[in-house]
């Protein structure tokens, strides 16, 4: 428990830095009895002297007072930061916790976490896996900073920034009519048993694409990992449909397995960075967004030289 407030703390570096308790008094525009009250009840807390004071004479320093001041004006500069949002913008240390859709953390978590240690070195990093729901829950309640997500479920509470661009794509066994396209359309799929992830947002967002386009599709099966949607894809249960692409022809039950994009132009989506426009837009998740930002940015133009 804190005995000692700051006001009073105040007080004692006001009488340091005045040399008297006339002077500190008018400094502080509080009355001088309050004054000496104040400085009397934090000697009283130390048990030492912090003031020689003699009638006539000017205030002097006890051998405690002066390393306690210095420590009091440590104490109340920070103090002054914690109550000033645009000194505390300026500060990269302390705690981010950055949030990732659950589709998307494992091809891209695990890189940027990397980049930022590498960038923020001063800054403790923690990670949170999420749904769509639960990650703008979180960032509304403050826990997660940044989110590496669609754009989906988030209001204009939200401030959003385009990290890339992504095509779905189909997974399919390769007895599927539609293995020997390059290129495969919604309308091809409509007429397919579709496997569709099962998390709310994901598969409403999936079906208005096949209905704005005037098709009505048929979902064999909802699953909540995208390994089961590839097994159940290579074992022709159906077509998956989904917007990451892990590397690698065969899921992991040993069966093989092809991968179609979707041409659609209207069921291209971005990956973004989100972040709440509610709370205090520190200087560590400013660097951090920086950071993701120009990562992205590298990744980008490589695929662009190199398509």
């Amino acid at each position: 428990m804190l005995y000692l407030t700051l006001r009073q703390i105040e007080y004692v570096v006001a009488v340091a830095r005045a040399g008297s308790l006339a002077q500190a008094a008018q400094n502080l525009h509080v009355s001088q009895p309050a004054l000496s009250v104040a400085l009397s009840l934090v000697e009283n807390r130390l048990g030492q002297k912090l003031f020689i004071r003699r009638k006539g004479s000017p205030i002097t320093l006890t051998a405690f007072a002066q390393n306690y001041i210095a420590e009091a004006e440590t104490l109340l500069a920070q103090a002054q930061r914690l109550e000033d949002p645009a000194a505390l913008s300026r500060i990269v240390n302390g705690t981010l916790t950055l949030g990732c859709f659950d589709d998307l953390a494992p091809g891209h978590l695990a890189p940027v976490l990397k980049a930022l240690r590498s960038g923020l070195p001063d800054v403790a990093l923690r990670w949170r896996i999420c749904d769509f729901e639960s990650l703008a829950r979180n960032m509304r309640e403050g826990q997660i900073d940044l989110a590496i997500t669609y754009d989906l479920g988030l209001d204009a509470a939200f401030d959003k920034t385009e990290l890339k661009a992504v095509s779905p794509h189909a997974f399919m066994a390769p007895a599927s009519p539609l293995a020997q396209r390059t290129s495969i359309s919604l309308a091809d799929l409509a007429l397919q048993p579709l496997i569709l992830f099962e998390e709310g947002l994901s598969i409403r967002h999936m079906l208005n694409l096949f209905r704005h386009a005037g098709h009505n599709p048929t979902v064999a099966h909802r699953v909540q990992s995208l390994e089961v949607m590839r097994s159940l894809a290579a074992n022709g249960e159906g077509i998956g449909i989904a917007y990451t692409l892990p590397p690698g022809n065969f899921s992991y039950d040993g069966h093989p397995l092809i991968a179609r994009e979707i041409g659609d132009h209207s069921a291209i989506e971005p990956i973004i960075l989100a972040r709440s426009n509610h709370h205090p837009k520190l200087a560590a998740a400013n660097s951090a967004q920086h950071i993701i930002c120009h990562m992205f940015g590298d990744q980008n133009q490589k695929n662009r030289l190199n398509p």
